[in-house]
């Protein structure tokens, strides 16, 4: 048994997702691990299908155990989300970790995750930050200093997290082999498809305007989709809690602000100022925008204040492994590596209330994330799903 991890949101799944798991499985990978973003992804959104919409269009195709990303750590920046994911694939002891680039060379990957892991690049990053640069910026003007090429990778977003990829495999110490595949078809939120493979922001906005949206995606996957559009239950936006979001907000003091995740240097004021005045959340985003803060960072801090998320809650690593779906491949995998896996295994109530304080801490706020998430759909939902939907078991 090989058996390659895969760090994803599958918002939705598309077929460069089939297309790498397929070059993972040519690699030599007899099993393939997912490790998927819940209810809410990196962008600051909801997921437009739920995380058991888009575990079960994983499985159908390629995919034989998903396991979820905390949402403290789905709802960070790259490093971060990075960290979450290779810490849990880490703590299963998988053999591979697989990954799409631009680059497509993992060298020159390794190469810059060297340059970021450098004092040189961190005093540098510190000195550009100093003089009003976003992170971003600052990033690669610092590795430009160190590494030129290694700077031009860093223009690309999927090139950043093979980084970060690479960098917490080496934090970690992990023994899994890194692959990776350059990235195929439309460049990451492309509105044009190309070689017959769109972006996955194209594939939402088509979605949310009702076009067709099927032929990007492997048909499993897309009947899959579109039962979820004719059951009322996608595509989801936040654009249908848009007043329960601003009322979180409006009911927040600088305080409460200046403890969520991605603050810094005094943005809680900016962001209270922001919540008195806005009446939409397109506006409460302009008024926050600036030179120095990205949309999806300031999308992310907003969506962490709705949830209530704190900056205290992605430190260090995920408090444990839950299995959202598998297959027959997904059980093998289990009984090989559940014995020795370094985090507690969740998959039944027994095993939820078998851990730590952390844990079950973590466990409720998912729980009240997937509550808040109907609110985001066409259709709302009850209370509780988060408890009485049962794992995902496939036959094939």
């Amino acid at each position: 048994m090989l058996v390659s991890g895969i760090v994803s949101e599958f918002n939705p799944f598309h077929r460069g997702h089939a297309s790498l798991i397929s070059r993972t499985r040519m690699e030599g990978a007899t099993h393939v691990v997912a490790v998927m973003s819940g209810n809410f992804v990196q962008r600051g959104e909801p997921a437009i299908l739920s995380k058991w919409a888009r575990t079960r269009q994983a499985l159908a195709n390629g995919a034989d155990l998903v396991i979820e990303l905390p949402l403290p750590w789905a709802l960070s920046g790259a490093e971060t989300f990075a960290f979450g994911g290779v810490s849990l694939l880490d703590a299963l002891s998988v053999d591979m970790l697989s990954f799409g680039s631009e680059c497509g060379r993992i060298d020159e990957l390794r190469k810059a995750a060297q340059a970021l892991s450098s004092f040189r690049f961190h005093h540098a990053v510190r000195n550009e930050m100093k003089s009003g640069a976003t992170f971003a910026r600052a990033r690669q003007n610092a590795v430009s200093q160190i590494d030129g090429e290694a700077s031009r990778l860093l223009r690309e977003p999927n090139n950043i997290l093979a980084i970060e990829y690479l960098k917490a495999l080496n934090r970690l110490q992990s023994k899994a082999v890194p692959f990776t595949i350059q990235r195929l078809g439309a460049a990451h939120d492309a509105q044009a498809a190309v070689d017959e493979i769109a972006s996955a922001s194209q594939i939402r906005m088509c979605m949310h305007a009702g076009e067709d949206f099927a032929k990007w995606m492997p048909n499993s996957a897309a009947e899959i989709a579109l039962r979820e559009i004719e059951a009322g239950s996608a595509p989801v936006s936040i654009a249908a809690a848009e007043r329960a979001v601003l009322a979180k907000l409006r009911s927040m003091n600088r305080e409460e602000f200046a403890a969520l995740p991605d603050i810094s240097e005094g943005l809680e004021n900016r962001v209270y100022e922001a919540s008195r005045k806005a009446c939409s959340l397109d506006e409460l985003y302009s008024l926050i925008k600036s030179k120095r803060y990205t949309h999806a960072r300031i999308r992310r801090i907003v969506l962490s204040a709705f949830l209530g998320l704190d900056s205290s809650m992605n430190k260090g690593i995920p408090p444990y492994l839950r299995v959202l779906g598998f297959n027959k491949r997904g059980t093998e995998i289990l009984h090989l590596l559940k014995p020795s896996a370094k985090l507690p295994v969740v998959t039944n109530t027994s095993d939820i209330l078998s851990l730590d304080n952390d844990g079950k801490s973590m466990i409720e706020l998912e729980s009240r994330a997937t509550d808040l998430y109907s609110l985001c759909s066409p259709k709302a939902a009850p209370c509780g799903s988060d408890r009485t939907t049962g794992i995902l078991s496939i036959s094939s």
